[in-house]
């Protein structure tokens, strides 16, 4: 059968932003999909040039084409986009439309904004399946009436290409990686244990025990994790993850993880999480109701406690580098949709 994954990103952006649709389209590429690529270069020249792509190239890219599967990874850049590319696929194919979410506008920036979250939602109900982030996730669609079969990827998978560590020295030191802009509780965190500071627009400033190691490309990224346990949060408080996108961790899997995962590193999470349920499930890493309460977690991790969420870190990180949770997740949407693949 004919199969593609549909993708739209910056193909210029150095950051981490296009990481996880990337990695998707590498492992289904090895499952026989085929690619088909929309790209922007920055957010201004990309409103200029929608236009032409949504009554031009979207619908003659799509009309040489005749998949029975699409895999589309939501959002693209915005919803006209996104709505453009839904007409294509119905008006010029006969393929069953998988949606792989990755945001969701209507639970961070626009969760205030109930007729933006209806479109959003009548939007997706027109796929014939959703891949969601995970069963929080997954209940919110439920809770909100979307009747089309629903399957939880649980993580994120993350193409890694740096050597897993074969051992590992434990010295009680954090890392955070992340846009740094969005990471105020770092202003307020008051540590003796070590904290490494990865990422786009640091502060001026950061308590003593905090350093900032520079901002890297996500294949290199993990050459620099050499720290004991990644650190998950949002917001701006040490009590508790606020604000639009602490509240988001609630439903959502932070790319994040699986860039410490995947790199051998457990995590600490806010056990509020969606993802604290899998880190908690799978022993790789501590789940916490605040960050005041940092360093005594730390001093009272044993050695052997360690070693054990490290050692079920890396079989973790094995499935995560091959595409495991991804495969999984697609293999199950397509039973429930009767698409034999």
């Amino acid at each position: 059968m004919e199969k593609y994954v549909i993708s739209m990103y910056d193909k210029g952006q150095n950051e981490a932003g296009p990481k996880a649709k990337v990695d998707v389209e590498d492992i289904l590429a090895a499952q026989g999909f085929k690619r088909l690529n929309f790209y922007f270069s920055g957010a201004r020249k990309a409103k200029v040039i929608s236009l032409r792509q949504r009554v031009w190239d979207i619908p003659q890219k799509i009309k040489k084409i005749q998949p029975e599967l699409v895999i589309f990874q939501y959002p693209t850049f915005d919803q006209m986009t996104d709505r453009a590319i839904l007409k294509a696929l119905r008006r010029y194919t006969k393929a069953k439309i998988v949606f792989l979410i990755h945001d969701i506008e209507s639970l961070r920036i626009q969760r205030a904004d109930r007729l933006y979250q209806q479109t959003e939602l009548d939007f997706l109900a027109q796929g014939d399946g959703l891949i969601v982030h995970n069963e929080k996730m997954k209940q919110w669609f439920k809770e909100n009436k979307i009747a089309k079969p629903l399957v939880s990827l649980e993580i994120f998978d993350y193409l890694n290409p740096v050597a897993l560590p074969k051992e590992h020295h434990f010295e009680r030191t954090l890392c955070y990686a992340g846009n740094l802009q969005k990471a105020d509780f770092l202003q307020k965190l008051s540590l003796t244990h070590k904290m490494s500071l990865f990422g786009p627009n640091p502060k001026e400033h950061y308590p003593t025990a905090l350093s900032y190691e520079g901002s890297f490309a996500p294949d290199e990224l993990p050459k620099k994790l050499t720290q004991d346990l990644g650190l998950i949060w949002d917001g701006t408080s040490l009590e508790r993850c606020d604000g639009v996108y602490g509240e988001y961790l609630k439903y959502n899997d932070p790319h994040k993880t699986s860039l410490y995962l995947s790199s051998g590193l457990p995590v600490i999470i806010w056990q509020e999480a969606a993802l604290a349920d899998f880190v908690a499930q799978n022993k790789v890493g501590l789940c916490v109701a605040d960050l005041t309460e940092l360093d005594e977690r730390l001093t009272g991790l044993e050695q052997a406690e360690y070693e054990q969420m490290w050692h079920n870190t890396q079989l973790i990180a094995q499935k995560m580098r091959q595409g495991e949770y991804l495969k999984t997740a697609v293999q199950k949407i397509c039973e429930q949709i009767e698409v034999k693949i």
